[in-house]
């Protein structure tokens, strides 16, 4: 017998191994194996078996086959479906599948391992028991039709577009009570991790032991024994990021994936898959129900929705039939003209801000930048402190009392005069959520206070201890990044300010206006989820620009109708589908030929229209320059084909490094 064995690198074929006989009644497709693998002994998969009548066809040529060293597992650790999931991963996204099947398993099982014990400590948060809640017309009209798909086990794929506060959670939860009623499991995906906490006493005080919580902050060993026990069957709802979709449940019957515009989904190295397709395939191949569900749901989505290829579902009230709240949008032009310079907050986000504390509400901050000050610059000639490995602009952060790049983490000292000019006119200039925090504990000294972004959340435990502390009332203001703007429920929340409207939109990314919106709508939401009557006040030096007024009228269909005919005529999707080929190399010269040399070869394909070479926005990363080569095209059929030989040909090396991000959301 002879195995078909793939490996975790990026080598884009499986290899033939001959089954000794002492280990042909243990080996089965989907089992991991002991290889010898030039001078190292790997880790393996077995993808096929051939049989003594196959071998004919089959033989491996003049080289000598070695022979598997062991077989690790007693049951397959990849089902068929999984499989089949890996393999398509591997075709549209260009990687290998070695590669695309270690994504979906935890270190340990990577690393060969059977077994792994849990660091001892870790105690189970206990959940009251909570209830279906009974529902609004609206939302019995929404789920009626998802109930009748997983009764007739149907694979649909509905759009769930609710405004927020309108009830998605607790549909997600009765579709979920239906899936185990007829013994399916279910997957519900969630955006970032801060809010894992949330969802986990949501879905843990209606399914208590039976939901299974995965996600990159748990240790190695917890890691594992959570994905034993889904695989074991003894979990049969699991909520995580992205990487919760390749849970190994038994029978998946829902996949549920919520805020599923959000760029999160996307995994920003190989293989570079985005969660939201990736789970309509698996939903795909189980005849799974898939639920996407969100306040600003992406363009793609929405038209996908419209054009009748997903099914559009829609709440159009907040539960309790409570109002929006209130938004005001502050012209900081206006302010800069009064105050003469420039302030962190506007004369009525600050009154607003007092007015709150005064009358024991709380209050949220968005600012989606880390740090204290954005930039260091020289007021006489204008230099700017940069990342000399990124070409990025260092940020000040205040706690390392440091300069640190967001790209590489090099951190360096602030000079205290210009490296430029010598001269002594270096300042701080813009803010991060470090100055805001600063700025209150200044302005308000007896609020309580609390900052979440990524640096102060670094710590294991650090989300969840932030949002009880502020749940239970004891953070009056929270600061934070996008980690705040979404999904998080807080009926204590009276006031929500948005310090700048602008930070994204003025990237220069055709998603600039759209990302604006949805992170506006999203943090806006955050308010008037209680009794008490909330306001919104957004800050910002384009208050005229549409995706801003979109956004404080809550008004998605105004915003999808300004900005679809510019995709149109521009041809970016929902249009077209775009493909981006970035050549990395040490010296830019080298880096510019492979892209044009890649860029001349492709375009003799019909099918496809070339966009570059150009150079990144970013064109020096961890000492890397980068230039990209875009591909438009209208369809998905068989362009990883068309595409997959010269892919293979400009990987083997052309003097850069070449990786492929299909369906990009980064275009930096």
């Amino acid at each position: 017998m002879i195995a078909e064995i793939v490996v975790g690198l990026p080598i884009d074929k499986a290899f033939h191994y001959t089954v000794p006989n002492s280990l042909e009644t243990k080996i089965a497709v989907g089992k991991r194996v002991w290889v010898p693998f030039g001078k190292k002994r790997l880790v393996g998969y077995v993808v096929g078996l051939i049989t003594d009548e196959l071998k004919s066809s089959r033989e491996a040529g003049p080289y000598q086959i070695k022979d598997i060293e062991d077989v690790i597992d007693e049951i397959p650790v990849l089902d068929e479906a999984m499989l089949g999931l890996t393999a398509w991963m591997s075709g549209y996204y260009f990687c290998s599948r070695g590669e695309a099947i270690e994504n979906t398993l935890p270190l340990a099982l990577r690393k060969g391992k059977t077994k792994m014990i849990p660091r001892q400590g870790t105690t189970e948060r206990s959940y009251d028991k909570s209830f279906d809640l009974d529902l609004t017309s609206q939302q019995r009209k929404a789920l009626t039709p998802i109930l009748e798909d997983l009764d007739k086990r149907r694979h649909e794929i509905y759009l769930l577009f609710g405004i927020t506060a309108s009830g998605k959670t607790e549909l997600y939860l009765q579709a979920i009570n239906r899936a185990l009623k007829h013994g399916m499991s279910s997957i519900v995906l969630v955006p970032e991790i801060s809010l894992t906490p949330q969802a986990t006493e949501r879905f843990k005080s209606r399914f208590g032991d039976k939901v299974s919580v995965i996600h990159s902050r748990l240790s190695a060993g917890v890691r594992f024994s959570e994905w034993q026990k889904t695989a074991q069957g003894q979990c049969r709802v699991v909520i995580g990021p992205r990487s919760a979709i390749f849970a190994p449940v038994k029978n998946l019957g829902l996949v549920i994936i919520d805020e599923e515009h959000e760029t999160s989904y996307k995994q920003e190295d190989s293989p570079r898959y985005h969660a939201r397709e990736v789970a309509i395939k698996r939903a795909e191949l189980t005849n799974s129900t898939v639920i996407l569900g969100s306040a600003t749901p992406s363009l793609e989505a929405y038209h996908a929705a419209k054009t009748g290829r997903y099914r559009l579902i829609c709440l159009t009230e907040r539960i309790l039939k409570r109002e929006l709240p209130k938004v005001k949008i502050v012209d900081m032009r206006k302010e800069l003209a009064k105050r003469k310079r420039l302030a962190v907050f506007s004369f009525p986000l600050e009154e607003a801000i007092s007015r709150s504390l005064s009358g024991k509400r709380q209050i949220m901050l968005f600012l989606n930048r880390r740090g204290f000050s954005t930039h260091l610059d020289c007021k006489k000639c204008g230099y700017v402190c940069e990342c000399q490995k990124c070409k990025s602009v260092l940020v000040y952060h205040s706690d390392a009392g440091k300069l640190v790049c967001h790209y590489c983490n090099r951190k360096v000292d602030v000079p205290r005069i210009c490296p430029s000019c010598k001269g002594a006119y270096i300042k701080f200039s813009g803010s991060g959520t470090q100055k805001v925090e600063s700025e209150l504990h200044r302005l308000f000294p007896s609020a309580r206070i609390a900052r979440m972004d990524t640096d102060a959340t670094s710590k294991k435990g650090s989300h969840e201890r932030i949002l009880d502390a502020f749940k239970e009332g004891k953070i009056d203001i929270l600061v934070g990044t996008q980690m705040i703007a979404k999904g998080l429920d807080f009926p204590q929340v009276s006031l929500v300010g948005v310090i700048s409207a602008d930070t994204s939109l003025n990237l220069p990314d055709f998603r600039a206006s759209e990302r604006t919106f949805d992170l506006l709508t999203q943090v806006a939401g955050r308010a008037g989820r209680g009794e008490a009557p909330a306001e919104v006040i957004i800050q910002s030096y384009a208050p005229d620009n549409y995706a801003v007024v979109a956004a404080s009228r809550h008004d998605y269909e105004a915003f999808y109708e300004k900005e679809v005919p510019t995709r149109r005529f521009l041809g970016f999707p929902p249009y077209n589908r775009l493909i981006k080929f970035t050549f990395r190399a040490g010296k830019e010269e080298k880096a510019k030929k492979a892209a044009s040399d890649f860029a001349a070869r492709i375009r003799g394909i019909k099918v496809f229209k070339v966009l570059g070479p150009v150079p990144s926005p970013l064109i020096k990363v961890r000492g890397s320059y980068r230039w990209n080569v875009f591909l438009k095209f209208r369809t998905d059929k068989d362009f990883s084909l068309q595409l997959r030989p010269l892919v293979a040909e400009f990987k083997k090396g052309r003097g850069a490094y070449m990786t492929v991000d299909v369906d990009p959301i980064n275009m930096v």
